[in-house]
């Protein structure tokens, strides 16, 4: 795996096949063209691009990666921790998962649905994720039933969840390995299906909610 810049002069000097690496500080994210009518436009996270050894371009994978999405702060939490008592102070810092599944789904879909159109990408679209935060977004879709896998293709979305290895199963003293827990590749088609098809509530929840504070502003009025 070799910087992009450098890829084509590596592949030529040693006359073999090289991966050419595309991302942020590692040879420059790759811009996607911006949506029809010019609003709004999305960066992949990695592009790895396989040259020939001429240098030319052979295939590649678009690479998406997704954490969590933290709101609120620590910083005072763990200021307190360091001064004499180690104070306790209570932290707001949590994790944003209805932003990160609303946010993820949607891009998955839009550069899912480019890159199918792309005759170099032969094996589709890979999303790596924190397991936690790849059972959210399933549990979005409504669960991983009907997502039917499907063979590497332009048209493809690979999930690659990962976790910690288990305590026991860890060396003391060295760092914490992580273990694919889930590798399943669908189709675009099957994700954006799903996603068009989420569950909803009853009827007239927002009806509920809103008379439900009516009369929350009418008790403290009268109190």
């Amino acid at each position: 795996m070799v910087l992009g810049g450098e890829a084509v002069a590596t592949a030529r000097a040693k006359g073999e096949k090289v991966v050419a690496v595309f991302g942020k500080g590692s040879g420059g994210e790759m811009r996607l063209p911006q949506r029809s009518g010019g609003t709004g436009s999305y960066w992949v996270d990695w592009i790895l691009a396989l040259l020939n050894p001429d240098g030319s371009l052979d295939e590649f994978v678009a690479v998406e990666v997704q954490t969590a999405d933290t709101t609120g702060n620590y910083l005072p939490s763990r200021q307190a921790m360091m001064l004499p008592g180690r104070p306790i102070v209570q932290s707001t810092a949590g994790v944003n998962w209805e932003n990160v599944c609303k946010r993820i789904i949607t891009q998955l879909v839009y550069k899912g649905q480019l890159l199918q159109r792309e005759e170099s990408c032969k094996k589709g679209l890979f999303f790596i994720c924190p397991a936690p935060v790849y059972d959210r977004v399933m549990k979005r879709l409504g669960g991983r039933e009907g997502l039917t896998s499907v063979h590497f293709q332009s048209h493809a979305i690979t999930f690659m969840a990962y976790d910690y290895v288990p305590p026991e199963q860890r060396q003391d003293g060295t760092a914490i390995p992580l273990s694919l827990e889930v590798l399943h590749t669908t189709s675009v088609a099957k994700l954006q299906e799903r996603f068009g098809n989420v569950e909803l509530p009853e009827p007239n929840v927002y009806r509920t909610a809103i008379q439900a504070a009516l009369s929350g502003a009418t008790i403290s009025s009268q109190q």
